[in-house]
């Protein structure tokens, strides 16, 4: 049952332990690792041409367990990770996203988000869901349950969910991976497919991959914002 080895009802109480990780570091060391961060993630790209080199799996369970590591609400870490490299797999949800996305692109989306994705070149055409060899389906876990079967309420489910979603992006990025964030919808079918209770709800599919030797990424998808456009200060 979910969360049925994480709670039991006679054990909910707070025990205050000393912080066992503490960094110290000077102002002149924080700048450094702030920056060299920043220099890796800038070569962070989202691709969607894979190379089918596989990848040994010991490499995404090491990325989807700092994805655990991730802060949530009440500590409830409401999520859950599907991580999905058989070929027929692959090939069923490709084809069921294919036609969620035929839908979109055909009479459900207005005019102005098509015209929002073209200078990203999507389309309804899927084909990295079976070329990359690795896809990690992300699901919300709604409610969890106690030992004894009883229900308990997740909190901040899907600002928890995302925060553990980027550190999972981040971790492959630094382990050498590309990734295409993909969400279908609606995208139903992955709860079927990966065999995931009522509770859950999938939010995000994740292709992830060495890139194509001649993958191609989007010139818009480079334009970012400055950082006066996404920060307000106030010293």
């Amino acid at each position: 049952a979910t969360g049925a080895m994480m709670f039991a009802r006679d054990t909910l109480s707070y025990e205050p332990k000393p912080l066992p990780d503490r960094m110290q570091r000077s102002d002149t060391e924080m700048i450094a690792a702030a920056n060299a961060h920043l220099a890796v993630m800038r070569q962070r790209h989202s691709v969607r041409d894979f190379d089918p080199k596989p990848v040994p799996r010991r490499i995404i369970e090491d990325c989807i367990q700092t994805a655990g590591l991730a802060p949530s609400g009440a500590n409830h870490q409401p999520w859950h990770f599907a991580l999905i490299g058989n070929l027929q797999m692959k090939a069923e949800i490709r084809k069921a996203a294919e036609t969620e996305e035929l839908k979109f692109y055909s009479r459900d989306s207005s005019d102005e988000w098509i015209s929002a994705l073209e200078p990203i070149g999507t389309g309804p055409e899927k084909p990295h869901l079976v070329d990359a060899p690795w896809l990690i389906v992300i699901f919300a876990e709604r409610y969890g349950q106690f030992d004894d079967g009883t229900r308990y309420k997740n909190y901040y489910v899907p600002e928890s969910v995302g925060i553990a979603s980027g550190f999972l992006i981040s971790a492959l990025h630094l382990a050498g991976l590309a990734c295409l964030t993909h969400t279908p919808n609606p995208m139903q079918f992955l709860t079927d497919i990966c065999d995931r209770p009522k509770s859950n709800k999938p939010l995000m599919i994740l292709a992830v991959g060495h890139p194509a030797v001649d993958a191609c990424v989007p010139a818009a998808a480079k334009v970012k914002k400055s950082l006066g456009e996404i920060l307000s200060h106030f010293d």
